[in-house]
């Protein structure tokens, strides 16, 4: 055979630039040990176990420290008349991070299942696999010691209102397939520090803290039905439950009420405090904000009903303006 034609039969590589092309998505595999990642493009860099335990905790998404800090704050700051002691502010702080931090690897450990088919939530360490169910119990369990532990400084009965709120932090996420209103269940959860703070500063928990309880298990339920519309198409069709399903149609309505609800709460806490003009002035504020809400879920589309949920955020700032500023200037 001549060289020219041995030379074209001779097998050769085809280099394809690829740069342009999309790359194959990410998918997950159940095994019997849990599961794991599958890239279709292999070459790809997997994200370091640091960053999957930040995204986990969800250290890049402050607003779930923040709506719990704020009626941690508000309760503080009633307890004790004003500026709590630095050292009891500092304790609730960090607990506020820590409890958050293990509520959030509990409850994706509890969704692992549900979470790789929902648009919102299929990169979740848990549920990709970058982190595994054994490994998320075990930092669940040392972020809840570490946070027992600064519970420890405080008094005998903060310590057993702690043993609730951890039952409650546990319960929450299996509670989105036995109930329909798991939100309820949160607000619950997150309404724990105020009975300890009052515990913590005072030694007891009077009707003032549970009025301020039940005021923010409303605010809570309200926020986190606006949150649970964003994923409410996805958890019809893996059977999650939520309150954003059980009101349906009238979900805006009964955000409204539950909105509503927890603004008279806080009247009556303002009046029963005797706290002064300022504060009323911010619960005005607040119900400005709160009609903006509803406005932005009018048509109940995902990132609208998400914004107005983040917008959570200035009403408990609103509100905390109100509480510290009444007491500052004397009521």
């Amino acid at each position: 055979m001549p060289a020219s034609r041995a030379k074209l039969c001779r097998p050769s590589l085809v280099r394809v630039h690829v740069s342009n092309l999309q790359r194959p998505a990410h998918r997950v595999e159940f095994t019997a040990q849990g599961a794991r990642i599958v890239s279709g493009d292999q070459s790809a860099p997997r994200p370091s176990k640091l960053s999957a335990w930040l995204r986990l905790v969800r250290a890049d998404k402050p607003i779930g420290i923040l709506l719990l800090l704020w009626p941690t704050l508000w309760a503080l700051w009633l307890a004790a008349g004003g500026l709590p002691p630095l050292a009891t502010l500092a304790i609730f702080v960090a607990g506020v991070v820590l409890t958050r931090s293990g509520g959030c690897v509990i409850n994706d450990y509890a969704d692992r299942w549900l979470d790789p088919n929902v648009q919102r939530t299929q990169q979740r360490p848990l549920a990709t696999g970058e982190i595994s169910g054994t490994e998320g119990l075990i930092g669940f369990a040392l972020i809840m010691l570490i946070a027992f532990g600064l519970v420890l400084l405080t008094n005998q009965l903060t310590i057993y209102l702690s043993l609730g709120a951890l039952a409650l932090a546990v319960f929450y996420p299996y509670s989105k397939r036995l109930i329909w209103f798991p939100q309820v269940i949160l607000g619950a959860a997150f309404s724990m520090a105020i009975p300890m703070a009052f515990a913590a500063v005072s030694g007891e928990v009077p009707q003032l803290a549970w009025l301020l309880f039940c005021a923010n298990i409303l605010w809570t339920t309200a926020y986190d039905t606006l949150y649970a519309m964003v994923d409410r198409d996805d958890d019809l069709e893996m059977g999650a439950r939520s309150t954003a399903i059980l009101f349906g149609d009238l979900d805006r309505v009964a955000v409204g009420i539950l909105q509503g609800s927890f603004l008279l709460a806080m009247l009556l806490l303002g009046r029963r405090a005797e706290l002064g003009t300022v504060y009323f002035a911010s619960l005005v504020l607040a119900a400005l904000l709160i009609a903006y809400q509803l406005w932005l879920a009018r048509n109940q589309e995902r990132e609208p009903c998400f914004q107005a949920f983040l917008h959570n955020n200035w009403v408990g700032l609103i509100v905390f303006a109100g509480i510290a500023t009444s007491y500052w200037v004397g009521r």
